[in-house]
């Protein structure tokens, strides 16, 4: 049985010869490339919609740019997330957990705005255009912010430190203030997972030099991300909690200004891919086909289903997906039947008939989700750091050489393990572990999220350990916190770092590589939802801790007073919990495959391939 084929023909008299050598044929609006070398060879354009010369675009002057951007973004948005629940309480006079409420709904909003712009980049917009649209959107919110706190909640000037109380605000006071903090939420999260995708599209993944940077891009895009933050949570933070709230958003503005004009600046320099429309009815599609087609048998041969000839994909600026074995009841929707070429017009029915690509990016989704869902226990692990990691700080003796340690700012050894374990990672431990794998890239990026894995529930049993101590250091006839240093969190604080390193990155390197070319930036924002679904679970197990742990009027695990609780226990149950999900993690890891994709390339055997019309198969 053949394959239907393209109804279209591309005759000779179809190739132009542009200024660089390259033959370009057009048919119907698409672009077949057949590449002197000047080019690049992924499908990437410029601005203009032609093949990327490779000597112009992209690369490392891009990618530089974008990293740039990235960490000045990162300064902003932890400008004011950082110490937003203190700006809640001290300046707009909410209760601790009225402010504890609105920083999680407000954070929560940040990862759901990031499936939104996630879509709207694949689908409609593309990378470049959703990441300046959302950028923007992301100044005026701070600009906003700096203006309406400047003008109006921060009254009288200075307060908002400890020492003097801002008066009361009205209704639209407070409607402008949270219309600013949610056009931030917006810009932010529409923005943070195209951003890395759109770098990630600077290096052309079928040349061996640059796939090599484009693994690297991410490592480094995430020490910009962590160095963004670092400053947010020393400096910015300091002036801040000192009550210079105007000095710290209108540097936010600045900032993200800054990063706006320096993303501009590439516009000319960028590569692009174009986006590949709505994939829910692709998507719709193969699962209608294939159940309006479930007493079909499948071909044993992958070869005999239906796909497009030559290397152009159905799916417009996407490569094919060769066929996998996984969930071949899904194959059906691609399986030909009589019924499923229409006579009288020469065209397939997309509910009847899909292409081998179009069925693969649904098992591509579905293959990814199990591995996704077992990240999210570590995001669980992760979120300790800003809330339980703190309140233990708090609890403990926070004077060194006669200064005040904010327990909050423990997290900058978080952000200093990641800054170093990056350079170490990519200059020691992936060198060693070439030599024992042989593979040249060290570790997959599956096992290292398994290793992320594990150094996250070393972190845990860290904490319960440090957490053990500082009990046996309370002075039972004081009201005070213990006398145990809060120094002695920097092991759990570095090893949550370290647990980034190849958790987070690993989890970026993953999604991007294995998502469907039209799926890029859902990919990356899937990592945005672990951290999102990491919080809400991580809520809901404190809560259920607390409900059972509280029962006969005992104080429970984590008590208001801690010195009367047994949060070690706590922190034990999230390792213990850790080493089940990384079980299952190996289950999950040693079932998936890989995708394979297709090249972009479209060589002299394709053209010829693709002058055939489309025809019934003969079995057929």
């Amino acid at each position: 049985m053949k394959s239907l084929e393209s109804s279209k023909v591309v005759s000779s008299s179809d190739f132009e010869v542009n200024r660089t050598g390259t033959e370009v044929a057009e048919n119907a609006g698409k672009m077949v490339l057949k590449s002197d070398g000047h080019v690049t060879k992924d499908g990437s354009v410029d601005l203009r919609g032609r093949p990327a010369i490779r000597e112009l675009t992209g690369g490392w002057v891009s990618g530089i740019l974008l990293l740039l951007n990235q960490g000045l973004v990162m300064l902003a948005f932890f400008g004011v997330g950082v110490n937003l629940v203190l700006f809640l309480t001290r300046v707009m006079q909410q209760g601790n957990a009225a402010a504890a409420n609105s920083v999680s709904k407000w954070t929560g909003t940040v990862y759901i705005f990031s499936l939104v712009g996630a879509f709207l980049s694949d689908a409609y917009w593309g990378r470049y255009k959703t990441c300046a649209i959302f950028q923007a959107i992301f100044v005026v919110g701070l600009l906003l912010l700096s203006l309406c706190s400047s003008l109006f909640l921060i009254r009288p000037s200075g307060c908002g430190n400890e020492a003097l109380k801002c008066r009361p605000h009205t209704s639209w006071e407070n409607g402008l203030f949270y219309l600013s903090i949610y056009l931030i939420a917006l810009g932010n999260g529409g923005y943070q997972p195209t951003i890395a995708t759109f770098g990630a599209d600077q290096f052309d993944e079928e040349d061996p030099k640059e796939s090599h940077s484009k693994l690297s891009f991410f490592s480094y895009f995430y020490f910009a991300l962590n160095l963004g933050s670092f400053f947010s949570n020393t400096i910015l933070a300091y002036f801040e909690n000192s009550g210079s709230w105007s000095l710290g958003f209108w540097t936010s503005t600045g900032s993200a200004t800054l990063a706006l004009l320096l993303f501009l600046a590439g516009t000319f320099r960028y590569r692009h891919f174009k986006p590949s429309g709505n994939p829910l009815p692709r998507i719709l599609q193969v699962f209608t086909a294939a159940a309006r087609k479930w007493h079909v048998d499948v071909p044993m041969s992958g070869e005999k289903l239906y796909e497009l000839a030559g290397n152009e994909s159905a799916i417009s600026g996407s490569r094919k997906i060769l066929h996998s074995d996984d969930f071949r009841f899904l194959d059906k929707a691609a399986t030909v039947t009589p019924s499923d070429l229409t006579l009288e017009t020469g065209k397939t029915d997309p509910w009847r008939l899909c292409t081998v690509t179009q069925v693969e990016e649904v098992k591509c989704v579905i293959k990814m989700l199990p591995i996704w869902l077992c990240t999210i226990l570590y995001s669980v692990v992760f979120t300790q750091m800003a809330s339980l990691f703190v309140e233990q700080g708090a609890a403990m003796n926070t004077k060194i050489a006669g200064f005040q340690i904010p327990a909050a700012s423990m997290s900058a050894f978080d952000i200093l393990s990641v800054l170093v374990f990056i350079f170490v990672y990519r200059k020691a431990l992936t060198p060693l572990a070439a030599r024992f794998t042989g593979n040249p890239r060290g570790l997959t990026e599956l096992q290292r999220m398994g290793t992320g894995l594990v150094i996250g529930m070393l972190a845990m049993v860290a904490a319960g350990v440090v957490e053990l101590a500082r009990l046996s250091k309370v002075n039972s006839a004081s009201a005070e916190g213990s006398s145990l240093s809060i120094m002695w969190q920097i092991p759990q604080y570095s090893l949550i770092g370290a647990s980034e390193v190849f958790m987070y990155v690993g989890q970026l390197e993953f999604f991007n590589g294995q998502a469907p070319d039209a799926l890029k930036s859902f990919g990356s924002a899937l990592c945005m939802a672990s951290i999102s679904f990491g919080n809400y679970v991580s809520s809901w197990l404190v809560s259920i801790v607390m409900w059972i742990t509280t029962m006969k009027h005992s104080p429970g695990w984590i008590p208001g007073n801690l010195n009367h609780g047994h949060m070690d226990r706590f922190y034990f149950l999230l390792a213990g919990l850790s080493v089940v999900d990384f079980v299952v993690y190996l289950l999950c890891a040693k079932w998936y495959n890989y995708m394979s994709f297709g090249s972009h390339i479209i060589g002299e055997e394709d053209q010829e391939q693709e002058s055939e019309p489309i025809r019934l198969p003969e079995s057929v």
